[in-house]
């Protein structure tokens, strides 16, 4: 599971090439699964087995796409006590937004997974030859079969009671077909992104420098911000240690509020009025600017008494002149 996080993680960052190791990845692992794991019981079972390693792998890899991605948990945390957010049309908007992105990075698992799957042929090969529906039916009657076609489901082992010459042009059939749906699903995919990317560029607000600078900062930040919380969390973890072992007052440290971390926590979107990268970005640019007014306002205001302007300083430390 850490190596499939590092690289989602590279897949976060550097879209093209975090895909592309991806890909791999879990093409090599379906490999592994189809040559060490994987036996067809050529039974009554050979539908469901086949079906279950054709769909449950990509099932459980699209889990953990959701599970390891922090955009997820950053969209879910909090969510069920934010009940006026669910209401703001922006909010929705962006959060419409983040739900597409997670969904783009968790799904190249999945359908790596079953592309690959499709091309080897092994899992089609079995699913088919355990079902009963007609086109299967009708291409063992086809090769002229002395066996029965309630043996069919023996096909994909081998079994000195079904001829060999039939056997190998059902099997061949089957994995053509298996091969056909898989490279559908891989062009479906390639021209799915290469649409959906051509749209997003299309309907950039900024031009390519400027997106890949903000592409950067966000890496960047991203990286920051991680090792800027291990640290300050391992200072005051010690502090804390230290003041209990000694039973001495704890120096004082400053940390984050919790409406600070919910500020920077939040969704955003790019918007070229105000130009920030991110709301960490904002949010220290725009706590300049109210402190700049909450002292301008102060000033003109001193010849009043504090109970005079309550709701102004409320107005101010709310940042709502920046926005």
């Amino acid at each position: 599971m850490d190596k499939f996080r590092v690289v989602l993680n590279i897949a976060n960052k550097q879209s093209n090439l975090g895909f592309g190791l991806l890909a791999l990845m879990t093409a090599g692992g379906e490999q592994i699964f189809s040559t060490v794991v994987f036996s067809c019981p050529c039974n009554e079972l050979n539908f469901i087995y086949g079906l279950m390693f054709l769909l449950v792998p990509g099932l459980a890899l699209l889990l953990l796409g959701y599970i390891l991605n922090k955009k997820t948990w950053m969209l879910l945390t909090g969510l069920c006590q934010g009940q006026a957010k669910l209401c703001s049309c922006k909010w929705l908007r962006a959060a419409v937004t983040v739900v597409f992105q997670i969904n783009i990075t968790a799904l190249v698992a999945p359908f790596t997974w079953i592309a690959v799957a499709l091309l080897n042929g092994n899992y089609y090969e079995c699913l088919m030859t355990g079902s009963k529906i007609r086109p299967v039916q009708h291409l063992c009657q086809r090769n002229n079969s002395k066996v029965p076609c309630e043996n069919l489901h023996r096909f994909p082992c081998r079994d000195a009671s079904v001829l060999q010459t039939d056997r190998e042009d059902v099997l061949v059939a089957l994995k053509a077909q298996s091969q056909i749906l898989g490279w559908l699903l891989i062009a479906f995919v390639m021209l799915s992104s290469v649409l959906l990317t051509c749209l997003a560029r299309c309907s950039s607000p900024i031009s390519y420098l400027q997106l890949m600078f903000w592409r950067a900062y966000a890496q960047e930040e991203g990286e920051l911000i991680e090792s800027y919380t291990a640290k300050n969390a391992k200072e005051l973890a010690q502090r804390n240690l230290q003041s209990f072992f000694s039973q001495e007052t704890a120096q004082p440290i400053l940390t984050p509020s919790n409406k600070d971390w919910e500020k920077i926590s939040s969704l955003y979107k790019f918007s070229t009025k105000g130009q920030f990268y991110s709301t960490l970005h904002r949010y220290v640019e725009t706590r300049e600017e109210c402190n700049d007014g909450m002292m301008r306002m102060a000033s003109i205001a001193s010849s009043k008494s504090a109970d005079d302007h309550p709701a102004v300083l409320q107005f101010v430390d709310d940042c709502t002149i920046a926005v």
